[in-house]
């Protein structure tokens, strides 16, 4: 079975299993090197021993952090466990790269608005809602119009980290100007529907089920992308949100601007939000449920 196909075959079990296209890139990119570092010898010729040597070589002579060793061990175990259906077991002695505990990196309510102010269009708005909802940058430009709920100032986040749902606030010096960006969304919505093959792509096998909703005003992204996507063997055309990498330029420019010594990423203004919360007097309990997290520990934010 040549490695090609073999990545075709692990491509479409993890779409089966739902997994996100960001864990499909992961797993696919380890197994891919795991193959190349072994001089592209056929995994199913290989186990325990291969799979010690790629690991460690990944702490002794790339430095690798903690986190990546094990996101490269544990795509290599799926592609045994569930395209091969063998279980390898515990490996003996892997020299284990030493987990670093990492304070997250929070900014000031000051430092936080001096970023915000910065920023332009789109991207100001993208930022305001990543810190005034706590979303993950995925999350917040993975948002559908019949995700907003501006009567009871809700934002439903649709399979979140651990395909889970969860509802955020929407906080009330957003809605004018949100609204206002939805009009514009939709005079861009009547565009496509009038070209007649432009709708927005449906998870799952939606797109099957439900063969017209992807025409629907409710089903578009709030933050359409300016050019649009194809798939092989259709004529459809599919408008998907921004990339991350546009907002993430921008943000890197608004930090620079405001002259902000740390090493600030649009995922501190969710560290940030639930910080803030906390200095505010909100619970535990209640951050928690607007992060998404099972737990949170209160060291993790500072006080």
């Amino acid at each position: 079975m040549p490695a090609q196909k073999l990545l075709d075959i692990v491509r479409t079990e993890l779409r089966g299993r739902h997994y996100s296209l960001r864990t499909e890139k992961t797993y696919l990119s380890w197994i891919k090197r795991f193959i190349l570092f072994h001089n592209k010898r056929h995994p199913k010729e290989m186990g325990a021993d291969e799979i010690r040597a790629f690991i460690n070589n990944l702490a002794v002579n790339h430095n690798v952090s903690a986190a990546t060793q094990n996101q490269a061990l544990n795509s290599i175990l799926y592609l045994y466990r569930e395209i091969f259906k063998k279980e390898i077991g515990w490996i003996n002695e892997i020299k284990f790269t030493q987990k670093k505990r990492h304070i997250p990196l929070v900014l000031t309510k000051q430092e936080t608005n001096s970023i915000l102010k910065n920023l332009d269009g789109v991207a100001s708005l993208v930022g305001r809602i990543l810190y005034g909802s706590g979303l993950r940058l995925s999350e917040c430009l993975r948002i559908r119009v019949k995700d907003l709920d501006f009567e009871f100032r809700t934002i439903t986040i649709r399979d979140g980290k651990g395909e889970k749902d969860r509802v955020t606030i929407l906080p009330d010096s957003l809605v004018t100007e949100l609204k206002a960006h939805i009009n514009r969304v939709k005079n861009l919505h009547k565009k496509d529907l009038a070209a007649g093959n432009i709708e927005a792509p449906l998870p799952y096998a939606l797109e099957v089920k439900y063969p017209t909703a992807g025409k629907e005003f409710g089903w578009q992204y709030i933050f359409p992308a300016k050019t649009l996507s194809s798939k092989e063997n259709s004529n459809k055309k599919f408008r998907f949100h921004i990339a991350q990498s546009t907002f993430q330029k921008e943000f890197k420019k608004a930090s620079r601007k405001a002259d902000i010594p740390k090493p600030a990423s649009p995922h501190t203004l969710r560290h940030s939000f639930a910080t803030h919360l906390l200095q505010a007097g909100y619970d535990i309990r209640t951050v928690q449920e607007l992060l998404g997290h099972s737990y949170v520990h209160p060291v993790r934010y500072s006080l």
